[in-house]
């Protein structure tokens, strides 16, 4: 029977057949030169390219401490993430994107703080190379996601994070469905840390994060991790029908005592039109928390492993 390995490596793969040969020559060497035992899992999210080809070449040059996870289809990079969850071995787990946009270089950063006794750190990308869009967005994001939960982070778009075993057994354990990862460890941490790390600018290819994904992302952030935004509608929707109220006193006043009929039906029509809108915002938010539930209790299977590549115990 062989020893499990102190560290797991797990990198989600989608699409990345351009910076993968690149990802191989920089990752091994670094944790070769760890001096600890590791195993690296790929899982490959349904590539449409040849990623899954270069995998099972990586894996036939190191067998011993190359796993590969292969889904039939594409699940979205956190399915891809907590499918290699449930598989590892290692007692210290690293996420790390396969787009070298955070350095595997950077890695013992983060295994200096998980021996110092963190057991979940997280990197903050140090002088993003991200376009301005992408880094105005991650900054707003950001701030909202400090003011609606208690989830303190500094950089949540950050793939390159460390995890104790304890950590990654709480986050399988729970049975989270399209919850945001990091995140759900922060909330099982008892001693959270986090570390600067580099930031490079995308080798090849184009981002697999479309701005509706991302958009996606944070709506399971806010709505998995606090009740604010159903209480900042009600509130609001409370000063909405204040306000209506009296503007609905005060057009009644005019008609009734002062004789003014002017624009009288267009401003109830303006009035109904924004009450209108608040509801079906209301709904649509209401709609996304029952949606979440719906998924939680359908107790469907989130993903489906077409081939699982490892060298036998």
């Amino acid at each position: 029977m062989s020893t499990a390995p102190d560290l797991s490596v797990v990198i989600p793969v989608y699409n990345e057949e351009l910076n993968l040969p690149l990802l191989f020559s920089r990752l091994y060497p670094v944790l070769d030169g760890l001096g600890r035992t590791y195993e690296v899992i790929f899982t490959n999210d349904g590539s449409a390219d040849k990623s899954l080809a270069l995998l099972k070449a990586q894996f036939a040059a190191r067998p011993e401490v190359t796993r590969v996870i292969d889904f039939n289809a594409n699940y979205g990079q956190h399915m891809a993430i907590m499918a290699a969850f449930e598989r590892v071995r290692g007692q210290v787990i690293v996420t790390l994107d396969a787009d070298l946009q955070n350095p595997p270089e950077e890695i013992p950063k983060l295994l200096m703080l998980i021996g110092a006794g963190h057991d979940y750190v997280g990197g903050f990308r140090m002088n993003r190379k991200d376009s301005l869009f992408r880094t105005v967005a991650s900054k707003v994001i950001n701030g909202v996601r400090r003011t609606t939960t208690s989830i303190e982070m500094t950089d949540q778009g950050c793939m390159l994070r460390a995890y104790s075993r304890a950590i990654i057994d709480a986050i399988v354990r729970s049975g989270a469905i399209n919850t945001f990862i990091p995140a759900l460890a922060y909330s099982f941490s008892g001693n959270p840390a986090e570390v600067g790390v580099r930031h490079e600018e995308r080798h090849a290819g184009v981002s697999n994060y479309s701005l509706y994904q991302l958009i996606r992302l944070n709506f399971d952030l806010i709505t998995g991790f606090s009740l604010a935004p159903l209480q900042y509608f009600t509130m609001f929707a409370g000063l909405c029908a204040a306000g209506s109220f009296a503007m609905v006193l005060v057009l009644a006043y005019g008609r009734l005592f002062l004789h003014d009929d002017t624009n009288g039906v267009f401003t109830l029509f303006g009035i109904l039109f924004f009450l209108i809108s608040v509801a079906m915002i209301g709904i649509g938010l209401i709609g996304e928390y029952v949606g979440r539930t719906y998924q939680v209790v359908r107790v469907r299977q989130r993903y489906h492993v077409r081939e699982m590549i490892e060298k036998a115990q």
